[in-house]
């Protein structure tokens, strides 16, 4: 049973994008690690969560297997940055990656969010 048939009430979303970034765990931008300077600047810019999960294994465009060892070098790995955003934020974050002149590989995907049972101190509806 939906939220809509259970309570005769619509859960209230937004529509937005899906950001995902797939950055080596070593590559740097400005003395800082990429996923944490990612992290760092979404939460400037004042998006409300991100996340960065480390992969267990992949390959890239140059078809390179990597995978997590217990003594592996740090940097061969991938790791995601993701957040979801208003179409506003997403803007604001891919202009600021461009300015920086980072080279990332990256998705955008259509998203609807939204909280369900929010308390009083989350805003009725994400910011436009």
């Amino acid at each position: 049973m939906s939220e809509t048939e259970a309570t005769g009430e619509e859960v209230p979303m937004s529509e937005g994008h899906f950001l995902r970034f797939y950055v080596h765990e070593g590559d740097r931008h400005r003395h800082a690690l990429l996923w944490e300077w990612l992290l760092q600047q979404a939460n400037k810019l004042g998006i409300r969560g991100g996340s960065a999960f480390k992969a267990m294994a992949g390959f890239g465009r140059h078809h390179v297997l990597h995978e997590t060892h217990f003594f592996e070098l740090a940097g061969s790995v991938a790791v995601e940055v993701e957040f979801i955003v208003t179409e506003g934020e997403s803007k604001q974050l891919l202009e600021l990656i461009e300015r920086e002149k980072i080279r990332v590989f990256y998705a955008c995907i259509p998203a609807r969010f939204g909280i369900i049972n929010p308390d009083r101190k989350d805003p009725p509806e994400a910011p436009p």
